[in-house]
């Protein structure tokens, strides 16, 4: 009894700048960055013995150096994520190499896509967050104004007003982009089902890891199952039983809504819940997922606009529409080279996220989730079209006109979150 409660006496002590709650929840030191390093001796030790590597070595080594890796700050070091600075670093290092010749730029726009691709699959199956891809996104918007500024706008080809109106396209995608980065409309315990309150003194597995966990206060849900909980049901004279059951989350321990889902990624439930996004680092759910789509919209338009505005400067005599096919003599200079190959590389992304675009608007017009379009037909529930590009499960759409009234009109005011609740169990 002792130990416990001088363990817990000194985990209630404040951190310095310099100390961190660790992966293990133990309290650690920035200076002692390099001990007790069983998982890279473990993978120097096979790999000098010439043995293979153990499933998941490197993933387990990475994880401890991202979270070792860390700055000094008030209130305990913060962690570093790795994850932002290759695009910071490699972005405009590929992008100036493709502009030294047109089979160097070739290389770079069809390798680039590929890794990025590969980069999400190998995190998609671990269920982990990055903040890789919106590093990325952030940084190409970034980057391609910055380059607008002092490359195209330089050449006198730009008016004022045209400036004017990008500037405002960038500045109106990034306002949205932060409205929606918000709340997705995360499924909290009410105050009513909640028998105590817990204080957590370790960093939670599931929440974000540059928090070092001090102090953090957590409302506990009622502890009866999905059996118990239909028994109270049943005993009360409730009808609805069978769909307590069904919508109970394990997990967070909630009573899911109608066509509210599990995040395994973000581990929290999420009203109407559409899928996570990688490139926003959240769920898109009921309470941001029509700035989810206007932000979308205001990138496509803003990265449209751009991308014309380069191609009428670097490739005048050219029509527009086959500008970026045909432009001869653009590698001449390396100021036009480099305008030609980031207006290729903004096409690449536009037209990703132009079929993103076009996945929302056709779920919303059948008034279907991207989760319930996957459900749909993994169980062979809906009805698929044009190469599973629609799906119908036939369940909530009311029309056309209907569905998008819907949408437009869904309530985004959510229970307010109770403060400093992090986490739901």
């Amino acid at each position: 009894m002792k130990r416990r409660a001088g363990k817990a006496l000194e985990m209630e002590e404040p951190l310095c700048c310099c100390e961190f709650v660790n992966r293990d929840g133990e309290r650690s030191h920035m200076a002692a960055c390099c001990c007790d390093c069983e998982h890279l001796d473990q993978a120097c030790d096979r790999w000098l013995k010439g043995e293979p590597q153990a499933p998941g070595s490197v993933w387990r080594v990475a994880s401890v150096v991202r979270d070792r890796l860390r700055v000094p700050w008030l209130g305990g070091a913060r962690r570093v994520d790795v994850s932002v600075l290759p695009p910071l670093l490699l972005l405009p290092l590929l992008l100036r190499v493709a502009a030294l010749h047109f089979l160097l730029g070739l290389l770079v726009l069809t390798a680039l896509p590929g890794l990025v691709l590969w980069y999400y699959y190998a995190t998609h199956r671990r269920k982990g967050r990055t903040l890789f891809f919106l590093s990325l996104a952030l940084f190409s918007l970034a980057y391609m104004y910055y380059l607008f500024l002092t490359e195209v706008l330089p050449r006198g080809d730009v008016e004022p007003l045209q400036l004017a109106a990008v500037t405002a396209g960038v500045a109106l995608t990034l306002l949205c982009l932060a409205r929606t980065k918000r709340e997705p409309g995360y499924v909290r315990p009410r105050p009513a089902d909640a028998h105590s309150t817990v204080t957590y003194h370790s960093q939670r597995p599931e929440r974000d890891p540059a928090l070092n966990g001090v102090c953090q206060q957590v409302l506990v849900a009622s502890r009866a199952g999905p059996v118990e909980r239909t028994g109270l049901a049943e005993e009360a004279g409730g009808a609805n039983s069978d769909s307590v059951k069904r919508n109970w989350c394990p997990t967070c321990r909630v009573v899911r809504p109608p066509r509210a889902g599990h995040c395994r990624i973000c581990g929290a439930c999420v009203r109407r819940l559409d899928h996570h996004c990688v490139w926003i680092n959240s769920c898109v759910g009921q309470a941001n997922h029509r700035c989810f789509l206007l932000t979308l919209l205001l990138f496509l338009l803003t990265s449209l606009y751009g991308i014309s505005l380069v191609l009428r400067s670097v490739c005048p005599r050219e029509n527009l529409l086959f500008a970026l096919l045909y432009c001869p003599g653009v590698y001449a200079q390396y100021s036009t080279a480099l305008c030609f190959t980031c207006a290729w590389y903004s096409s690449i992304v536009t037209g990703g996220l132009l079929h993103l675009l076009l996945l929302q608007l056709i779920n919303i017009s059948y008034n279907v989730t991207e989760r319930e379009a996957r459900l749909a037909l993994r169980d062979k529930a809906g009805r698929s079209h044009l190469w599973g590009l629609v799906v119908d499960t036939g369940v909530y759409s009311r029309g056309f006109r209907s569905n998008w009234a819907e949408f437009l009109t869904m309530s985004s005011a959510l229970d307010p979150p109770a403060p400093r609740v992090t986490d739901l169990v």
